[in-house]
């Protein structure tokens, strides 16, 4: 009986050790369990592809005029393209491709940005919608107000009453902004002096002005727009640009076409570039879901 309560007094040190293990356990879980819940998701891609191998030979064939009719060796070199010079190609690469032939000349850059956040609290694909949304925002688009990104935060404006039937507000409001207009002359021109030529059927056609103009683009990526710039080169040469820039995920894209005839006195066509650069999108979109 001497014996019984030191027996008890170690029994008792004994539970309360383990039970002092226990909470110290469940510290420990909870733990990572917090600095989980406050760090934001990565982005879906972690890599980009090989810029100069994304656009097959056959489509590069139909954007590039003249490039199916040179010697093999050359056509080969013009398809390997020229890569972008970048310092990290893990965040960004890009090829640039052209070709010249007796009607004019064309070019091609694409350009891959791989977005990351440095912020825990903020997700790549936030930060993507950031930079998106600035890209847009520059391109000073007539069809799009400030605010009717959807990439830039604001509600949808599909609940505002002045919405359009297509969910974008605004859309084709300042299609008589600058030279901004139909047919072979949609989009705007850098020359103030090239107002007539840049428009040689006039604006009538009210359709055609809204569809080649300047605009934010549906079912491409998950946000993207298309700018259409004419412009001189030298004296008296006009060159066209037709620049589409989707954002899919934690990539932004842009896809830079452009043409200039050989003869002064024509003008690039902007539906044939338009269509020819939506179609490039629409491969490159795919190629990032395979």
């Amino acid at each position: 009986m001497a014996y019984a309560p030191g027996a008890v007094l170690i029994a008792a040190l004994a539970v309360g050790c383990s039970s002092g293990t226990g909470s110290g356990d469940s510290a420990t879980d909870s733990k990572p369990g917090a600095v989980a819940s406050s760090t934001a998701p990565p982005g879906k891609y972690r890599t980009l592809p090989e810029a100069c191998r994304s656009v097959s030979p056959a489509t590069l064939k139909d954007l590039l005029p003249g490039s199916a009719e040179l010697p093999e060796a050359q056509q080969e070199k013009v398809f390997d393209g020229s890569p972008a010079v970048t310092y990290d190609t893990d965040r960004r690469v890009g090829c640039r491709w052209k070709t010249e032939a007796p009607d004019g000349a064309h070019s091609l850059f694409v350009d891959f940005e791989r977005v990351v956040s440095y912020d825990p609290s903020v997700s790549d694909d936030d930060r993507a919608r950031e930079v998106y949304a600035k890209k847009e925002a520059a391109a000073d688009l007539p069809s799009a107000q400030p605010g009717s990104s959807t990439d830039s935060g604001t509600p949808d404006a599909s609940d505002s009453p002045s919405a359009t039937a297509s969910g974008k507000p605004g859309k084709g409001d300042k299609g008589d902004k600058g030279s901004k207009g139909g047919g072979k002359g949609a989009g705007k021109s850098s020359d103030p002096d090239a107002g007539e030529s840049a428009d040689p059927g006039g604006s009538g056609d009210g359709g055609a002005a809204e569809n080649l103009q300047p605009r934010v683009l549906d079912s491409l990526g998950d946000s993207a727009f298309l700018d259409d710039l004419l412009t001189r080169a030298g004296s008296t040469a006009q060159h066209r640009t037709v620049s589409v820039v989707f954002r899919t995920s934690n990539v932004i894209v842009t896809i830079q076409y452009t043409a200039q005839p050989a003869l002064s006195t024509e003008i690039p066509d902007s539906k044939e570039l338009q269509e020819k650069a939506q179609a490039l999108g629409r491969k490159l979109v795919d190629g990032f879901s395979e």
